[in-house]
């Protein structure tokens, strides 16, 4: 059950609000034609699921989700590591805006004065709750604490904790006692109720029978653990992806020799990741899809109780993933890479404001855009400063766009995504190197093209699109002060500097 405290703390909001109403001071929108707010994100997820055509990864919930909404198809993180990442699509600034490049910072010790998107909902009435992890942790190690949360954002905090972190001993790795930055992998004993996503599900669904009763709008940002290593899920999902049926991402022979030299380092980073005997890759790669599967059964009961309660009709849902994730493309596991499988990420949104249901797009979108959309589809304004656009448009009609290429960084690298290539510069001004794939041609983006004379042209136009998008990037944000962290010792920013 959920902390008596939290709830009792929610009675006292709804009834505060409830006399404020009374009282004539509230705001001209009644409160129940506000649109709620449901915020799902897992994990490390890239886009191995059904909605996008995966042929094995079993996702029900999510595409039941999409068949209400929007699919968005060319998504994309802004930083492909969990603490930037969160730092920047919460805040509607880029990680040079942020400051924010590594993990284990909290957003308020580079922007004090910085607005979350859910601080804008709490100032217009809304009850916020985090359940799970929104801002940057340590996975496992800060499950069940509240990990680099930021306290501001939120009216009440939940921190789940399950069996998968007591079950940590039997937990299969490839570095002894290690798993959160490791590859690790549990075929769990038990329940889905038992483990910490599945917990997280219960308080959610708590949550949202006590929003029902008390008529209070909502902004629940409810943030899945899984698939984030370790990759543990009860059994009975392993048993969804049997050992043969798996196929490992195989490397061109010569690969290696094609691309710059920190990209190459990017990929290889990991020692112990590396050359991976073929049973243990495919023990690795059915894990992930076991733990995506059950973190969408997770996301389903959380939409059924949304639907089960009267909310669904009222509520906008975000479904998405902080950033991308390799599994065994270009020869790499996990995310930190400039290529696409670490850029990209699912994204639904779907409910009131939401005209085109079912459908896809192809638009460049970047998770900086979630902010000025949600505000938008809610009626209220965000600050000046966010730096995102509003996807309202292509949820109204899905022929529109809303930007050219969605950019995203890593490191001392720079790229951009557009609709036929993708564009990479590794150094000031690619002084260590540049990539270019047709993705017409080459969707895996294997065949690096940056030293084919017959592609200078087009090499000159995405720079320069490129530069113009840097400098965009590293605006400082109006009316907020910066403070800059210093770079630690190995960080991710700093170790594919020159020597």
């Amino acid at each position: 059950m959920a902390d008596s405290r939290a709830m009792n703390f929610r009675t006292l909001f709804s009834t505060f609000l409830a006399l404020v109403l009374l009282l004539g001071a509230a705001p001209a929108q009644a409160q129940d034609q506000k649109p709620n707010i449901l915020f799902l994100i897992c994990d490390d997820l890239n886009c191995d699921m059904g909605l996008y055509g995966h042929p094995q990864v079993k996702t029900p919930n999510i595409d039941r989700l999409a068949e209400r909404g929007v699919r968005f198809d060319n998504a994309h993180c802004q930083y492909p590591l969990c603490g930037p990442s969160r730092a920047s699509f919460m805040t509607g600034l880029y990680p040079d805006q942020t400051l924010i490049h590594n993990n284990a910072i909290y957003i308020r010790e580079t922007l004090p004065k910085v607005q979350t998107i859910p601080q804008v909902f709490r100032d217009h009435g809304y009850f916020a709750t985090r359940i799970g992890k929104i801002y940057h942790y340590s996975v496992p190690k800060h499950i069940g604490t509240g990990g680099h949360d930021d306290p501001y954002s939120w009216n009440q905090t939940i921190n789940p904790r399950g069996r998968d972190v007591t079950d940590e001993p039997i937990i299969k790795t490839l570095r002894p006692r290690q798993f959160g930055g490791t590859l690790s992998w549990l075929a769990a004993e038990g329940a889905d109720e038992e483990q910490t996503d599945g917990i997280a599900a219960t308080y959610a669904i708590e949550q949202l029978e006590q929003s029902a009763k008390d008529g209070v709008p909502f902004y629940l940002a409810v943030g899945l653990f899984r698939p984030h290593t370790p990759f543990v899920a009860p059994k009975k999902y392993f048993e969804m992806y049997p050992l043969e049926s798996i196929q490992v991402p195989e490397v061109p022979e010569g690969y290696e020799k094609t691309i710059p030299e920190p990209a190459l380092k990017s990929i290889r980073r990991k020692k112990e990741q590396i050359n991976l005997p073929d049973e243990t890759a495919r023990e690795i790669i059915q894990s992930y899809y076991a733990s995506i599967t059950f973190a969408d059964a997770q996301a389903g009961r959380i939409l059924d109780a949304l639907e089960a309660n009267g909310l669904a009709d009222n509520t906008i849902v975000v479904f998405t993933s902080d950033h991308g994730y390799h599994m065994g493309e270009h020869g790499h596991w996990q995310k930190t890479t400039a290529f696409t499988n670490a850029t990209r990420v699912p994204l639904v949104i779907a409910g009131p404001g939401v005209t085109e249901k079912g459908k896809s797009t192809d638009a460049a979108v970047e998770m900086i855009d979630f902010y000025p959309t949600l505000t938008e589809l809610a009626g209220l304004e965000p600050p000046t400063y966010v730096s995102g656009h509003s996807l309202v448009p292509i949820l109204k009609d899905v022929s529109q766009s809303v930007r050219n290429e969605a950019l995203t960084q890593y490191s001392n690298a720079y790229s951009i995504r557009g609709p036929r290539y993708r564009y990479t510069e590794w150094g000031e001004k690619g002084e260590l190197g540049m990539e270019l794939y047709d993705l017409a041609k080459d969707s895996e983006e294997l065949v690096n093209l940056a030293e084919d004379p017959e592609h200078a042209e087009t090499i000159e136009k995405l720079s320069a699109q490129l530069h113009t998008r840097i400098e965009q990037a590293g605006q400082a944000p109006e009316g907020l002060k910066q403070y800059p962290v210093e770079k630690k010792p190995g960080s991710y920013s700093n170790i594919y500097a020159p020597k």
